[in-house]
């Protein structure tokens, strides 16, 4: 190395070192990059929901199998994974118990600094999986099946991508997504600075940030896009675990790269991650009164409160909304993917974490009103009585609406039963009515945390900051520029900078000062007070200094592990299967027509043992065949095929007698041919023990219309 260089880089440390890199056109960066993906599907049948809080809404089926997608970025001296998981969000334990396995495997190469783990936030899967014991109290508690197949599917992916590092480079690049998203809390959004949000076109953000991985020969590994939109198209009547949007549009661009492999078995891994979605519905219709189709109130209630105000997507139902929200997202991805626009990121990785205990920090707040600097500092857990009325994307309590700001004397003696808020709290979170003091409930264990995750991953200019809840737009703005303002400092180029949302820990919303004082949903679940945002902004701009600085920062306090305590489940287990009287698991109860065609929806039920006795993770609990030139049953579709249902139902709790109906919607463009139905499953004896069966419907042909033979032939002007 010339002397002058080494005499500049001994002077200036890693900040000149970090300048050189991304300043010089000459040096080109060299990766190793790794991407691996793994079924993360959790029980299927009879377990509530995780999102919308409705008890009633347990699972009975599936439409879209849930996966982790990991990702491995090391520069030859620092190793960054990061992975988007299929599921609501992610908690401390289900991150903790991810290490452990990978400590078994790998000693210390994964390590709570290196590995970032963010949830889609799907409002379709089976919940149980937190810990936290608000979030897990509609679950009926802990249910270790979901926690186990969220915790398996993320360690097999990073395993997976490990062991397909290969040399490789990186790019970035940005694009426009209309008509996907819309703010389901403008009220709160209008609090914000008018100076501020003059400087913006939109109430939501609009742009998909994609990261591309290439391998060194040129050859497609991976990408990771964020997009801000809730994955809330399936809506709360739903019973079909599912990926929901963002999922679906993961799938496709998988399914466009792999050349059409069976899902979640091809070498190329897309994600759509999580970004600031907080205020951010897919529902682009906006509110309306469920029954009259009349306008909602700006609490978002229907006159005399005899109906629901909730929004809808754009589509006839909800499948549909998912499915055309999905291929928004999927249409402007591979277009950037496909434009040859993106510019190559080049520079070191740098890693920070830490522990921070959100209660015990101070900031320093400028009040735009009184054009004073205040000293603030965060609340112990609360959620406000807003948090009750849900949103519109899934309404709550007719009890309770959007926008409360004054207590309820009765509400505060049931609120007292459960915890008693102290004068303190009460006086910290201001504007917000505490309906439930969670950071002051005990038992059975820990409501909501205290001690959050807070992370940074820099890669040459771009900066992936994993949040630990829901940033609202404006929050992601904010701190988006906030870690520009510490970046633009170090670097004279252009930084981008990604919040990757509900990563590591879930401690709920992050609103802003001026959206809290308003106590929409979003604000009401913003448990560490009204300067939980401010608090965040200061820690984030340390650990991307740190990062520059190549400073190890101290660990900060450890959050408790609650996986070995006395959990609490009241989800009862299968005890035993039985078949219809007369019939074996596996027969068909109902055949399919014998002669379909393209469009058509195929059917065929079956007699069935329950779906929690094997989640047939990696495998399905349904194919679609066809009968190949060789006379062998081809797989064509599985149960994580967008055209494909499963649907479990309960004949007889007594006898536990049950029955699936299999469903496949035939693509336009299905081959014509001989196909048939099978479906897989496990049986719980009543003895004991648990068997697998299988069964098989009849053939069925499917037919193409004469005017696609015609075409085919060109036998048309």
């Amino acid at each position: 190395m010339d002397t002058s260089v080494s005499s500049f880089l001994r002077t200036r440390g890693l900040s000149a070192l970090w300048l050189l890199l991304v300043l010089s056109p000459a040096v080109r960066a060299s990766y190793s990059i790794g991407v691996g993906i793994a079924d993360s599907t959790g029980p299927t049948a009879e377990i509530v929901f995780m999102g919308y809080a409705k008890i009633d809404q347990k699972g009975s089926g599936l439409h879209l199998r849930t996966f982790a997608r990991a990702f491995i970025i090391d520069d030859g001296a620092e190793r960054f994974v990061f992975v988007s998981v299929d599921c609501g969000m992610i908690g401390n334990d289900i991150r903790q118990e991810v290490l452990r396995k990978l400590r078994g495997k790998f000693d210390d190469m994964y390590t709570e600094k290196n590995v970032m783990i963010s949830g889609t936030h799907t409002h379709s899967s089976p919940g149980g999986f937190m810990l936290d014991m608000l979030f897990d109290l509609t679950a009926f508690g802990f249910v270790r099946e979901t926690f186990d197949a969220i915790v398996n599917g993320i360690t097999k992916s990073i395993e997976r991508a490990h062991d397909a590092v290969v040399p490789g480079r990186i790019f970035i690049t940005h694009g426009q997504v209309s008509g996907a998203n819309i703010n389901r809390s403008p009220q709160a959004y209008l609090n914000n600075p008018k100076s501020e949000r003059d400087r913006y076109e939109y109430d939501v953000d609009k742009t998909l940030t994609q990261i591309q991985f290439i391998g060194a020969d040129d050859k497609p590994l991976g990408v990771i896009n964020w997009f801000a939109v809730h994955p809330t198209s399936m809506n709360n009547t739903n019973h079909l675990v599912s990926s929901d949007n963002v999922g679906y549009a993961s799938l496709l661009f998988e399914k466009m790269m792999n050349n059409n492999a069976m899902i979640g078995k091809g070498p190329f891994v897309a994600a759509f991650a999580s970004t600031n979605l907080g205020d951010v519905s897919p529902n682009t219709r906006g509110p309306k009164c469920e029954f009259s189709g009349q306008n909602c109130s700006e609490q978002y209630t229907c006159p005399g409160k005899k109906e629901m105000c909730f929004a809808s997507g754009p589509g006839k139902d909800m499948f549909d909304s998912t499915s055309i929200i999905a291929h928004k997202l999927y249409q402007e991805s591979t277009r950037l993917w496909r434009s040859g626009e993106a510019t190559e990121v080049v520079g070191p990785v740098r890693v920070v974490h830490r522990y921070v205990n959100m209660p015990e920090q101070s900031a320093e707040f400028y009040n735009g009103s009184t054009g004073q600097t205040e000293k603030v500092h965060g609340c112990v857990p609360a959620m406000g009585y807003s948090f009750a009325a849900g949103t519109t994307d899934g309404p709550g309590s007719f009890a309770f609406e959007q926008g409360t700001t004054t207590p309820n004397p009765l509400w505060n003696a049931v609120r007292n039963l459960v915890a008693v808020p102290t004068a303190e709290d009460i006086r910290c979170h201001g504007a917000k009515p505490i309906l439930l003091a969670t950071g002051r409930i005990k038992l059975p264990y820990q409501w909501q945390p205290k001690i959050v995750s807070t992370q940074v991953a820099v890669i040459g200019n771009v900066v992936v900051a994993g949040v630990p809840g829901e940033f609202t737009t404006m929050s992601g703005r904010r701190l988006r520029e906030a870690i520009e303002k510490v970046m633009s400092d170090s670097s004279n180029g252009e930084t981008s900078v990604i919040v990757a949302g509900l990563c590591n820990t879930y401690s709920d919303y992050i609103s802003t000062p001026e959206e809290y004082q308003v106590q929409r949903y979003e604000a009401a679940s913003t448990i560490y007070g009204p300067h939980t945002l401010t608090i965040y902004l200061k820690q984030y701009q340390e650990l991307v200094q740190a990062a520059i600085d190549g400073k190890e920062l101290p660990p900060g306090p450890q959050p408790p592990q609650l996986l070995h305590s006395n959990l609490i489940s009241l989800v009862p287990p299968v005890l035993y299967d039985t078949p219809k009287w007369g019939r074996n698991f596996g027969d068909v109860i109902q055949q399919p027509r014998q002669a379909v065609w393209p469009g058509d929806t195929v059917t065929a039920i079956f007699v069935a043992g329950h779906p929690r006795n094997n989640l047939m993770t990696d495998n399905t609990f349904l194919t679609v065949e066809r009968l190949g030139d060789d006379e062998v049953w081809i797989p064509i579709a599985t149960d994580a095929d967008w055209e494909t249902k499963f649907q479990w139902t309960r004949n007889s709790v007594i006898l536990g007698s049950s029955q699936v109906t299999v469903t496949w919607e035939i693509p336009q463009d299905a081959k014509p041919g001989e196909y048939r139905i099978r479906h897989n499953g496990y049986y719980r004896y009543i003895l004991g023990g648990v068997y697998p069966y299988y069964g098989t419907s009849n053939s069925f042909q499917v037919e193409v219309p004469v005017y696609q033979n015609i075409r085919r032939h060109r036998y048309y002007g």
